[in-house]
């Protein structure tokens, strides 16, 4: 029970941050705001994430998970009430950042505590749960926030969003959520180090694993619509292919605790590492909307197993009482991988051709694979 609690309590918090982005974005344009602007205010969502996620697992390790929580959640809330209390856009520069920081706060105190809940043999499909409800409210917040702008106006639906956090902070407060205590640190004398992290080689595995994971979700979701634009498809067949990697993705984690007992971890990243290289080698030969759902599918269900794989392999093999900090240091790579390889591809795109995004990053999960996983997969 407590484990499915947690689950609800961080589906609430996820809905309000996704929402939240929904209504930035939109709010910066109702105030006659660039897209240079809407982008930029994105972008600072990550831009704490990225600096201080490591330094915020550590501080996971010697808490626990339940005051970085519920602080977490409280400032969600409150960065969510600036905006109607002081409208215009120099607030949403200030709201960003901090709602960034404060939901990573929650989201890695979430995956930390999940992964010491049960045995070692649950954590697949603790994590596949976990993902599943991250993948409904990846739908539910702005589907919330379209609706309450629509019905209510922007204060209002700001306000509203701001709830789901505090619904969270007050289970927290009253002991209604149950957290499992921190780990003590194993036998490492000296202050924790990033470099002790990336000297244990299969912790060094995981991490390259995550960083090809991020660059191929990331190519997927920014690239996708130019390819799309380019070789005629209309908006709404744009909007169908990259569904079908929702439903994929949503589709492979309903089915992963049964295929995880099976498939070994490293061996079930290798076969999706290699199936998904496969399917963006041949994404930009395709044109017809039809083959590129197809792809779009394989890459949904190869790329939807990565999260809750690399989340159990880090709680498998992350030093005792270092989790926190392991799964920090995924963080800064993924948030680093969302806020600079937009730029990146789109640099390719233009030298070179939104072909050759397509052919880079399927080499480098090709090669990722071997690299990577060759000792670790029988």
């Amino acid at each position: 029970m407590p484990l499915y609690l947690l689950i609800f309590f961080s589906t609430l918090s996820h809905s309000a941050f996704i929402g939240c982005r929904v209504i930035v974005s939109l709010y910066a344009i109702h105030l006659q705001g660039t897209p240079f602007t809407v982008g930029t205010l994105i972008a600072l969502f990550g831009l704490l994430p990225m600096l201080l996620s490591l330094a915020v697992g550590r501080l996971i390790d010697r808490l626990g998970g339940r005051i970085p929580m519920l602080v977490g959640s409280v400032f969600v809330a409150a960065g969510m009430l600036l905006p109607p209390l002081v409208p215009g856009i120099a607030t949403l520069y200030l709201v960003c950042p901090l709602i960034g920081l404060a939901y990573v706060t929650c989201h890695l105190s979430v995956q930390s505590m999940v992964g010491l809940m049960g045995k070692a043999e649950d954590r697949p499909a603790n994590f596949s749960h976990l993902s599943m409800a991250f993948s409904v409210s990846a739908f539910l917040g702005p589907m919330f926030a379209g609706l309450s702008i629509d019905w209510l106006g922007y204060s209002s639906a700001f306000t509203i969003l701001s709830l789901l956090p505090l619904v969270s902070a007050a289970a927290l407060v009253t002991n209604r959520l149950k957290l499992p205590a921190p780990r003590a640190r194993g036998d490492q004398p000296g202050k924790p180090r990033v470099a002790d992290l990336l000297r244990h080689r299969e912790l060094r595995s995981v991490f390259v694993v995550t960083g090809l994971h991020a660059i191929a979700w990331e190519l997927f979701s920014f690239m996708t619509p130019v390819y799309g634009s380019q070789v005629g498809l209309s908006a709404s067949a744009i909007g169908v292919v990259m569904a079908s990697f929702a439903i994929a993705s949503f589709t492979i984690r309903l089915a992963l605790p049964y295929i995880s007992r099976r498939i070994t971890p490293w061996r079930l990243l290798r076969d999706t590492m290699l199936l998904a290289a496969l399917a963006y080698a041949l994404f930009p030969v395709m044109t017809q909307l039809a083959l590129l759902m197809t792809l779009a599918f394989v890459l949904g269900m190869s790329l939807g197993c990565s999260q809750p794989m690399v989340m159990t392999l880090l709680h498998d093999t992350a030093p005792e009482g270092r989790t926190g900090e392991a799964v920090g240091m995924r963080a800064t790579i993924v948030t680093t991988g969302q806020t600079l390889m937009p730029l990146l591809f789109g640099a390719v795109g233009s030298v070179l051709s939104v072909a050759a995004a397509f052919w880079a990053t399927a080499l480098a999960l090709g090669l990722g694979s071997r690299v990577a996983l060759r000792r670790r997969v029988p």
